[in-house]
């Protein structure tokens, strides 16, 4: 039986800083693989997904901020309406104590 070779796993800000190390022409790119340890086809799929993602990264945040923006806006007058229903049966309530307490 074989044995399996375990996958390495890279976090995105490692892709990040060795893509911006490429780009930057800082070292070559063979330089910069075998440096971290990695394959060149490793390295030119990561500064391919960069490039083609790079527009998204601004326009996400915007929608993200902007469905957040709305979302909060939502939940401020849900809980508006909640204290407000809250109010009416605490005065209810109160209404009913001192009914009681006079008969």
């Amino acid at each position: 039986m074989g044995t399996k070779r375990k996958r390495k796993r890279f976090t995105p800000e490692f892709k990040a800083k060795v893509v911006i190390a490429a780009l930057s022409s800082e070292n070559s790119e063979a330089e910069l693989c075998r440096q971290h340890n990695i394959t060149e086809a490793q390295l030119s799929q990561w500064k391919r997904q960069l490039l083609e993602n790079a527009a998204t990264l601004f326009e996400s945040n915007r929608k993200q901020s902007d469905a957040s923006t709305e979302r909060i806006a939502q939940l401020e007058q849900l809980v508006g309406r909640l204290t407000q229903a809250v109010d009416i049966q605490k005065k209810a309530l109160d209404w009913i104590a001192l009914n009681r307490s006079e008969e």
